[in-house]
């Protein structure tokens, strides 16, 4: 299989919800370390590895992060059953029907379970597919024998404990990948896969780039902090964003030239479009216009970089997403020409 799919699987197959994020802290400094590398992990939980290039006085940081939506526990209810806050932005149908795992924070132990509106059943309630989806009636229904709220303490549950969503990762075998996560567990095999190239044939690369993997993106504040000083460039590495009015499909490089937080540096954005041209890089750009990336979390922080943001092509995000895989060698080959190109003018 393709190392970069490999990457992504095996990612995928990790829980991170943001907040619960040490699991896959913990494969990335491993799976760097087997490559020769020496990742630091920050105290907010980022992995950072840093690439020596001909040029150190000026950096490039190149992101992708690892924390995805989930929730956590509100309150157990009467019936035995829980309520959730969520972790992260996505509207409540997004989740419902989903299989989920409850991260038991007293026990380390995990249980089992559903998220299902309370008035589920269409033989009971007369509003089962009508009823708005809230915090207020969205439940998860144990995998275990509760019926009281007494129960399902007695299985160490607590208000706090972490829940995770099953992934459900499929590749077809016409090249498309489903699955939830794909923002932004695609760019992160990505940037994985280009680390293992850089090893294993020896490639030096024209700036210093640090790479740095990010858990706290879904929540907004991201790879804000541990920059170098050095820094002048920073490429988020995040997912396109499809729907109406949009040019990013699932088989191209979607670059960013606006997003909620304003738009990306211009002549930033040209060098990745020229890059794209060159190199035959199928691409579109685009505004996505509910969102934020690492690269704007730094801005917002401060940063004196030019910024700028590319991923691939992300169907239905914050959902049961779904992209191909020529959308991922597509964008793994632009970011691949950006690090190997002279320094934004």
């Amino acid at each position: 299989m393709n190392p970069t799919l490999s990457y992504l699987q095996e990612l995928l197959a990790i829980a991170s919800p943001t907040g619960y994020t040490r699991g896959v802290q913990d494969y990335l400094v491993s799976t760097l370390e087997k490559m020769g590398y020496q990742p630091v992990r920050t105290s907010k939980g980022l992995v950072h590895v840093t690439v020596p290039g001909q040029d150190d006085d000026h950096h490039r940081i190149v992101t992708a992060h690892v924390d995805t939506l989930g929730a956590m526990v509100r309150a157990v209810k009467g019936d035995g059953r829980l309520k959730l806050d969520k972790v992260g932005g996505f509207p409540w149908n997004m989740i419902e029907g989903e299989n989920c795992t409850v991260h038991v924070a007293a026990t380390g132990k995990t249980v089992s379970g559903t998220i299902l509106i309370h008035q589920t059943s269409t033989h009971v309630y007369r509003d089962a597919g009508t009823a708005e989806r809230t915090q207020d009636n969205m439940e998860v229904r144990l995998d275990a024998k509760v019926t009281n709220e007494k129960e399902t303490r007695a299985l160490g549950i607590e208000v706090g404990d972490f829940v995770s969503f099953d992934p459900r990762t499929t590749i077809t075998d016409t090249g498309f990948i489903k699955s939830r996560f794909l923002d932004d567990k695609v760019s992160a095999a990505i940037l994985l896969n280009l680390l293992r190239r850089y090893k294993e044939e020896g490639i030096t690369l024209p700036v210093t780039t640090q790479f740095a993997f990010s858990v706290f993106e879904e929540v907004g504040h991201g790879a804000n902090s541990s920059l170098s000083d050095k820094a002048v460039e920073y490429l988020a590495v995040d997912m396109g964003a499809m729907g109406d009015d949009q040019q990013t499909d699932e088989y191209t490089v979607s670059i960013c030239v606006k997003d909620a937080s304003g738009p990306y540096h211009y002549e930033f954005r040209q060098h990745l479009v020229e890059l794209a041209k060159a190199k035959n890089i199928p691409y579109k750009l685009d505004i996505y216009p509910f969102y934020g990336s690492d690269a704007s979390a730094a801005m917002s922080a401060g940063a004196e970089v030019k910024h700028a943001l590319c991923g691939a092509g992300i169907e239905s995000s914050h959902s049961y997403e779904r992209t191909h895989v020529d959308s991922v060698a597509a964008t793994e080959r632009l970011v691949y020409a950006y690090l190997l190109s002279d320094l934004v003018k």
